[in-house]
């Protein structure tokens, strides 16, 4: 395979930015092709099959545009269809789910993790599965936080009622004095400020999409898939739907000049 090709990233929306922007900054000389499904967000209160359905029409999308990795940048889509993607897909397929939940039950002190996520995630229990394979020890505690996506994607990250429904979210968590929390989806770490206020000191966070591009690299260098040129990377950004939306998004969370005119281009999956 051409090293030299871009990685694939997708999310059901904006979110997946948080990862690209990991991505970008971890691996600088990597290109990204970015796909958001912003016509069908959010995935986290659709059903399996449809989630699997909308993954896999995705994946065939990045793949016709020749990317040498995907990244499942989406944690109810790493939940329910990672497992298909890689079974039937010829490329590295990676998600956000394994990196965040390794990090947390390396890191916690006592034990006591916390996971916050779409209703998608945590009714598939899979960062608990995941977690006790890790450690049986280990006590996980999920949280779903439906209002949070739509609240991001308001702009409203620093509005009073976000942190309203942070306390509330976190309350039973911090009851049960877990010194780890996961942010369980990709729009969570753009709330780190608020998330971390009302958590308190006492508890550290944990960024999937910081810890899968991490890994995103250990894979690539295992697999002889660093990019060898040197030419610049270029990236590339499209959506299914609302691309002036996505675009002032983008533009407060990637470097300006990274949101190339692709962001225009309405591509539906």
């Amino acid at each position: 395979m051409n090293s030299d090709l871009p990685i694939g990233v997708f999310d059901s929306g904006v979110g997946g930015l948080t990862v690209a922007k990991e991505i970008m900054s971890q691996l600088p000389k990597e290109s990204v092709l970015y796909f958001g499904d912003t016509a069908r967000v959010p995935y986290g209160n659709k059903s399996e099959e449809t989630v699997i359905a909308y993954s896999r029409q995705i994946a065939r999308f990045l793949c016709s545009h020749s990317v040498k990795a995907i990244v499942v940048a989406c944690n109810t889509a790493s939940a329910f269809a990672l497992e298909t993607l890689v079974k039937e897909l010829t490329v590295p397929v990676i998600g956000v789910v394994k990196p965040g939940a390794r990090t947390a039950a390396r890191i916690t002190k006592t034990g006591r993790i916390g996971v916050i996520a779409t209703n998608g995630t945590i009714k598939s229990g899979l960062y608990e599965r995941y977690i006790a394979g890790i450690s049986p020890e280990l006590r996980v505690f999920g949280q779903a936080c439906p209002l949070f996506v739509p609240l991001v994607e308001e702009g409203m990250r620093k509005d009073p009622i976000t942190k309203m429904m942070a306390e509330r979210y976190l309350e039973p968590l911090l009851k049960e004095q877990i010194d780890t929390l996961v942010l369980g989806c990709t729009h969570y770490p753009l709330l780190t400020e608020v998330i971390g206020e009302v958590a308190g000191p006492s508890v550290t966070l944990v960024n999937p999409a910081y810890e899968t591009a991490r890994e995103l690299g250990e894979m690539l260098t295992k697999r002889g898939l660093r990019k060898q040129s040197d030419e610049p990377a270029t990236h590339r950004f499209f959506v299914s739907d609302g691309e002036e939306q996505f675009r002032r998004f983008a533009n407060t969370i990637l470097p300006c000049e990274l949101v190339e005119t692709d962001v225009n281009r309405k591509v539906f999956a």
